[in-house]
């Protein structure tokens, strides 16, 4: 689990550092006058903070899902075993077939 986490805060930072990049282009071009510019500049920056509070609800949904996989795994393990061993055999199968 602790894995999982340290996985799902790297995603959540590099997510960040897309976003931080994103922001400085939109003030980096705050000074041009082209209609263009401004409209793009605009759709942008209602994107990104669409974006911003976004990726904080998904960075906790993920972590919501992975600790429920993690208990289910846990609790009954017989099962988790049994689900990836006939997913396994359906995946060479499905690929061994052309």
């Amino acid at each position: 689990m602790a894995r999982t986490h340290e996985n799902a805060k790297i995603m959540n930072e590099e997510m960040r550092h897309i976003l931080d990049h994103a922001s400085a282009l939109v003030d980096a071009t705050s000074g041009e006058l082209d209609e263009r510019i401004q409209t793009a500049r605009a759709a942008l920056k209602e994107r990104l903070e669409s974006a911003m509070g976004d990726c904080g609800e998904l960075g906790e949904r993920l972590l919501d899902k992975a600790q429920v996989a993690d208990e289910f795994v846990h609790v009954k393990p017989y099962y988790a075993i049994g689900g990836t061993f006939v997913a396994g055999l359906l995946m060479g199968w499905f690929m061994s077939k052309k």
